[in-house]
């Protein structure tokens, strides 16, 4: 990454920003913003970040500055590309690695075979039903408050689409995979519905986000990275 100016992030830059694990999206923007203002002496700079990822992934986070913040909605609504493991054989109440294992399930009738056959019910476009563990709101509350209250709550699915579905590896119960995927979807109700698909359990234990749209985390630097550049020690 290039170095830029206070007049170019002023005027609107897409940073490209590798997210590191436990980091929260809010931590990641605010780092790059106190980086900049530190920098160039500003007491206020515009910077949003299009499409958040949980603490527990890493990757991708594509940051806007200036004007081009107004860009998000846009970059938000393209095609992402993930990679991740899914551990078969049991559940989590957050679909993924956040909340503790709850049950165990039997998956000595799951085959190499299987795996990749059952990709197929979860290519195009599918009905998904967000995780309870999730930032939504229902009722001006977030979804991960009730489940945190253990309240039950309705939740509705909604229609996404996932473009490609490719088993990378499988050294079992740990599955690698990629998908390309809209707006919208949520890789740990893939893990989580996956796992059922196969007559056991599953959750997402590792994620990356690689790609939105025509941006590549190959070109992404890290927070620290991006600090280190404009204000080395």
């Amino acid at each position: 990454m290039d170095l830029i100016s206070k007049d170019e992030f002023l005027e609107g830059q897409v940073l490209l920003i590798d997210k590191p694990l436990e980091w929260s999206s809010f931590q990641a923007v605010n780092s790059i913003k106190w980086t900049i203002r530190k920098k160039f002496n500003l007491k206020k700079i515009k910077v949003g970040h299009a499409g958040t990822l949980d603490p527990l992934a890493t990757g991708l986070l594509v940051i806007c500055t200036g004007r081009f913040t107004k860009k998000i909605p846009e970059i938000q609504g393209q095609v992402k590309e993930y990679t991740g493991i899914i551990t078969l054989g049991a559940t989590t109440p957050s679909y993924d690695l956040e909340t503790e294992i709850d049950q165990e399930y039997n998956t000595s009738h799951i085959t190499e075979e299987k795996i990749k056959e059952t990709t197929s019910q979860f290519t195009g476009k599918i009905d998904q039903k967000p995780p309870v563990f999730s930032a939504l709101k229902k009722d001006g509350k977030r979804l991960y408050e009730y489940a945190r209250e253990g309240q039950e709550v309705l939740i509705k699915t909604r229609e996404v689409e996932i473009n490609e579905f490719d088993i990378t590896s499988i050294d079992m119960p740990r599955v690698h995979f990629r998908v390309v995927c809209s707006k919208g979807t949520y890789i740990r109700s893939l893990a989580h519905d996956f796992g059922q698909a196969l007559g056991s359990g599953g959750h997402l234990s590792e994620l990356r986000r690689t790609k939105i749209g025509l941006y590549n985390v190959n070109n992404a630097v890290t927070p620290p990275e991006f600090r280190a550049m404009y204000l080395p020690e």
